[in-house]
């Protein structure tokens, strides 16, 4: 490849090195990165960055549009929350549907689904609209409540634009493909045609989505949390960075699928996994990276394989000291399944500043 790329992983999956190279090898990549915790998605790897010129494609965002992750400090005492820990884990499964589960009625929500086309607004009406608003999802998706090296709690959460996101991009990628299905593949929009508008319009609005599902999710926790023990959040501080997107910069569309936006100066949240908890931090705006960073530590094994091979004593035995769901529901999500996320900070420090790290307390799955 004769196009500006940048490695920025160690060891990486063949499959996924060669998605990478087959997305630069279109006639409208114009530059790549691959982030420290790179593996094979769809499409697209987990961890790829491209700018494209004059063109966007769904199959690049992903099905999970606006997925991200949202840390709010808080003035909860740490040592109370850990007393309460499992009275405050209850409370938030009993007011946050998670897995499949949605609410029984809309929750209120400032945007307006007219402002969607009708191929958006068709998917918003099928997958169930405004309900989906402040549900946490399944697979990597979590809430977290932890404590920094300072002692002051962190409310860290991870989820997206759940099925309303899913829906919106099956279509568009629908149509791409010209198949009449959401086809594997390299197929995209122009930027000036009315589909690729059509999308970028509908794309834009569902980051708005997963930005407002967040937030409730966070309203929710923060509210369990005071039901047993004093504190408040510190919502001026609220850092929100999805990293399943595409916009414009400097005349390209720079697509992230499973990379976090890191802009010099600019707050963000890399978590690791269960135990290891995440990492609050601040982007260096390097250009060789596309001004990216990795979004996670990566996984190191597929869920299949990891409720395989995984033992689940072992799994029980790291997560001591830490109130979560650790059994077979949960065994696909134990750390052994992940890269070693201090090795991925480590290979990212050209392109982020670690500010906080966060250990967690109680930890929320599906």
């Amino acid at each position: 490849m004769n196009k500006p790329t940048r490695i920025f992983a160690e060891a990486v999956d063949p499959k996924a090195l060669e998605q990478f190279r087959s997305a630069m090898e279109q006639d409208f990549s114009v530059a790549g990165a691959l982030m420290p915790d790179a593996h094979v998605g769809y499409t697209l790897p987990i961890g790829g960055v491209i700018a494209t010129q004059d063109v966007v494609l769904p199959s690049w965002v992903g099905y999970d549009i606006g997925c991200g992750m949202c840390a709010l400090p808080t003035s909860f005492s740490a040592e109370e929350i850990r007393t309460n820990s499992r009275a405050i884990f209850q409370d938030i499964y009993k007011r946050i549907p998670v897995g499949f589960d949605v609410n029984t009625r809309p929750v209120e929500c400032a945007l307006n689904p007219d402002d969607l086309t009708p191929i958006g607004r068709k998917a918003f009406n099928q997958r169930k609209g405004f309900r989906v608003i402040g549900t946490l999802g399944g697979g990597n998706h979590f809430i977290e409540i932890g404590q920094d090296e300072t002692g002051q709690a962190w409310v860290i959460l991870h989820s997206g634009s759940r099925g309303v996101g899913h829906g919106i991009a099956t279509e568009y990628m629908r149509m791409a493909s010209g198949t009449g299905r959401a086809s594997e593949g390299h197929f995209g929009f122009r930027t000036d045609s009315d589909a690729g508008r059509a999308y970028i319009n509908d794309m834009n609005w569902t980051l708005e989505l997963a930005l407002a599902n967040r937030k409730e999710i966070m309203r929710r926790v923060v509210a369990a949390l005071a039901q047993h023990t004093p504190g408040e959040a510190d919502w001026s501080r609220l850092i929100n960075r999805n990293h399943n997107h595409a916009e414009e910069k400097e005349g390209l569309w720079i697509h992230r699928k499973g990379a976090t936006h890191a802009e010099k100066g600019m707050l963000g949240v890399v978590p690791g996994n269960m135990r290891d908890g995440s990492f609050i931090v601040c982007g260096k705006g390097n250009p060789a990276a596309l001004w990216s960073s990795a979004h996670g530590a990566g996984r190191v094994m597929g869920r299949k394989q990891a409720l395989r091979s995984l033992d689940p004593a072992e799994f029980r035995e790291t997560m001591q000291g830490i109130t979560a769901r650790v059994d077979a529901r949960t065994l696909d999500e134990s750390p052994f399944a992940y890269k070693d996320i201090f090795e991925v900070m480590r290979l990212q420090s050209d392109l982020v500043e670690v500010c906080r790290h966060i250990t967690p307390i109680i930890n929320i799955k599906a």
